[in-house]
């Protein structure tokens, strides 16, 4: 009953932010299709943003995800040493060249389809990457910038390849976002 009534609080805050734009993550690897996010403006407006700006200029494009812990999220969005094909040995400690953000912190509960600002221990050091929710995480309420919830697509984000180990490090081939794109 308890997890009843806090899926409803959750789904009444976030029904009370304001969505416009949103991200289309097409994924390949074991997961293959589309991610769709509903990006939350008003709630981390600097945070939006950095993904839209970034989405645009193709940055995302190829990127990994390189942190992937079943039951718990998803990570991705490492522009400098997360790039598909390359060396990603080093995914998950780079970002892009623009200034790490202030956090943006918010009453919104990291639920299954959330989507947040990774950051090192600072809160104000979160620039690129980004996790999503495989299911709840309460834990990092307060804690971390929610930018966004899944709003199509959360059977790909399910068939994500899962690492292994402590902190969900993907060895061998890990799934990519082919193309991130910035819809309305």
């Amino acid at each position: 009953m308890r997890n009843l009534i806090a899926a409803g609080v959750a789904s009444a805050v976030m029904a009370g932010a304001a969505f416009a734009d949103g991200l289309a993550i097409t994924v390949d690897g074991e997961a293959q299709g589309t991610i769709k996010i509903d990006l939350a403006e008003d709630v981390a407006p600097a945070h939006v943003a950095r993904l839209k700006e970034l989405a645009e200029a193709g940055a995302y494009d190829g990127v990994v995800f390189h942190r992937v812990i079943d039951g718990f999220m998803a990570q991705t969005g490492d522009v400098e040493f997360g790039k598909a094909g390359g060396d990603t040995g080093r995914a998950g400690m780079g970002g892009s060249d623009l200034p790490d953000l202030p956090a943006e912190f918010s009453d919104i509960p990291f639920d299954r389809g959330v989507v947040g600002m990774a950051r090192s221990q600072s809160p104000d050091s979160a620039n690129s990457q980004f996790f999503i929710m495989f299911d709840q995480g309460h834990f990092l309420n307060g804690q971390y910038t929610v930018v966004g919830k899944v709003t199509e697509g959360l059977d790909v984000l399910d068939a994500i390849k899962r690492g292994t180990g402590g902190n969900g490090a993907v060895t061998g081939t890990p799934d990519r976002m082919v193309a991130v794109k910035v819809t309305e």
